[in-house]
């Protein structure tokens, strides 16, 4: 039986709840979604008592199956003012279901003697004060929590961007191998938390058991069927499991919609120097440390993590990823991955969400606050962050607050959220993804790159985003990485013999698709509430008006076909 962690900081009281019968069917995004709409305010204020945070497993977290232990965490988002499920990697949510719960749900506000900590155990949950831990990076955090409570735990932990209460905060998580380098990034959230009171979050990891199967012998079998798909799919067993996600750098230049220069051209003369190839050369021929093919959970078999180390092949950071390469790199003009290393590094020890970051940077430089190209510049602007000076907290307020304050036209966000690494104008698919789904500019919401359809075509791409959109709700409810999806396909027959045979359910492929709609639904129903409508739906001007070098492509997938999108 699986339980939800109800926790009020306001009172200091923590209860344990069986999952109410009509939520069964309810893990990861979609059960932030009901729970949203059910128990906090749409029009509250993001870091007030009434804003809930949320950490939710997938439904087949706690399972064998391989990339199916994401995490879902959310909240009504400080940065975007809708509601907000950011997904991330690691061992916690994989922990928190053999501990037998499905969710934490937090409500209220500390009034004193915090920050806290809250402990959970498979015999129940307790907060404890933890006024030493208050204002500490995320690393030093990290290492003080397994000192205290042994090794064998999982964590979730704010920096002091989200002590700050900074729109670009983040959440950070363990991975396999004790680091705090699982991000929920977008959105804020991290200053949600600290809002609550919480410092951190301890899973006692070792008193976990693996969930129950209803049928042994049918999820045995399709475990088999996952494990012949990843293997023969090339994508999942040759290229990611060496370059990660960083080939995007080559595939979204070649494409012409790798932003560069702040988002004004879409491509970049020195991606040669940051991207899949060179990046595998300079972690293998490193050595030490250095790893290609990490996995970021136990047991994923697609494994498109990486270990990126200094020259002299210690741990720099890890992991080093396309979205950051992609935005701290061409989109700054900026063709050194040292760099980039170092900038990720610190983020993740201070808290912030390197894509915000990295197209904040651009903005200021696009209002002169700094030259594009200047990486030591950057640094120290980064660092700022660290000393708690007003600069440091304008660069993690956000692209669109940098933009407003610097008179900046070319701010690329939607709903007062960054862009990931694909300039909409060469891969308008993900145009509209951006701009209409209900999480902001959010690429993994409805990622098209690998769609089978002419990326620069307007026709049709609604289309394709609502397809990509659907399925990956789905797959953030059950937990699922999108580069599983990659290896499944159309073969949702295999997901409901998953989800079948762990719980005893009938469920069909259009029982898949359905729960996919009802995440799109339940997240615009708290949107409209929160008075978003149709017209936030769209893309900045200029993208519209600015032709994108070198293919010269605008923005021009029509109004009408972007609103379709509200219509499921």
């Amino acid at each position: 039986m699986e339980h939800l962690l109800e926790v009020d900081m306001t009172s200091l009281d923590v209860q344990i709840r069986t999952v109410p019968k009509n939520w069964e069917t309810l893990g990861g995004r979609l059960l932030i979604g009901r729970l949203m709409n059910e128990q906090v305010p749409p029009r509250c204020y993001p870091l007030g008592e009434e804003n809930a945070f949320i950490v939710a497993a997938g439904l087949l977290a706690g399972t064998n199956v391989s990339s199916c232990g994401r995490l879902s965490v959310g909240g009504k988002s400080p940065m975007n003012g809708t509601i907000k499920e950011s997904n991330a990697g690691g061992i916690v949510a994989r922990t928190l279901a053999r501990l037998g719960y499905r969710a934490i749900v937090v409500h209220g506000q500390a009034r004193s003697g915090g920050p806290y900590l809250l402990v959970i155990s498979r015999d129940g949950a307790k907060l404890e004060a933890a006024p030493d831990l208050s204002g500490l990076r995320i690393f030093e955090t990290n290492e003080l929590l397994k000192q205290r409570y042994g090794g064998k735990i999982a964590v979730s932990i704010v920096g002091p961007v989200g002590e700050m209460g900074l729109p670009n905060s983040l959440v950070a998580h363990s991975d396999g191998d004790g680091r705090s380098s699982r991000m929920s990034g977008r959105g804020g959230l991290g200053a949600v938390m600290a809002a609550k009171g919480l410092k951190a979050i301890v899973y006692l990891a070792e008193e976990g058991q693996p969930v129950p199967l209803t049928d042994n012998a049918l999820f045995k079998t399709t475990v088999k069927r996952v494990v012949e798909k990843i293997q023969t799919t090339p994508q999942t067993s040759e290229v990611w499991p060496q370059y990660g996600t960083s080939l995007m750098i080559e595939t979204c230049n070649g494409l012409g919609a790798l932003p560069t220069r702040n988002f004004s051209a879409g491509q970049f003369e020195g991606a040669d120097n940051i991207g899949g190839e060179h990046l595998y050369a300079t972690i293998t021929g490193r050595g030490g440390a250095g790893q290609v093919g990490h996995p970021c959970m136990p047991g994923c078999m697609i494994r498109c993590s990486n270990v990126y180390p200094h020259p002299d092949g210690s741990e720099w950071v890890s992991p080093l990823e396309y979205e950051t390469l992609g935005l701290l790199g061409p989109n700054l003009c900026i063709d050194d991955m040292d760099f980039v290393a170092e900038v990720n590094y610190l983020c993740n020890d201070f808290g912030a969400d390197t894509m915000e970051l990295g197209s904040t940077l651009g903005v200021m430089m696009e209002g002169g606050l700094l030259a594009f190209g200047d990486a030591e510049a950057a640094l120290e602007l980064v660092r700022e962050v660290g000393q708690d000076t007003l600069m440091g907290r304008l660069l993690c307020s956000g692209a669109e607050v940098a933009g407003k304050a610097l008179g900046v036209y070319r701010v690329p966000t939607v709903k007062g959220q960054t862009m990931a690494a694909y300039d909409p104008r060469g891969i308008k698919g993900l145009g509209v993804t951006y701009a209409t789904s209900p999480q902001g500019a959010d690429h993994t919401a409805g990622h098209t790159v690998r769609a089978s359809i002419d990326k620069r075509q307007a026709e049709g791409q609604w289309e394709v985003s609502l397809n990509a959109q659907i399925t990956m709700g789905m797959y953030d409810s059950i937990g699922g990485c999108m580069f599983f999806g990659t290896a499944i396909g159309p073969d949702w027959e295999l997901l409901c013999d998953l989800l079948n045979a762990r719980y005893g359910w009938q469920l069909a492929p259009d029982d898949l698709s359905e729960m996919g709609k009802e995440v799109l639904r339940v997240e615009r129903a708290f949107n409209r509430e929160a008075g978003f409508g149709p017209a936030h739906d769209r893309l900045p001007q200029f993208m519209e008006t600015e032709p994108l070098p070198p293919y010269n492509e605008v923005f021009d997938v029509s109004e009408t076909d972007l609103d379709k999108l509200a219509e499921i």
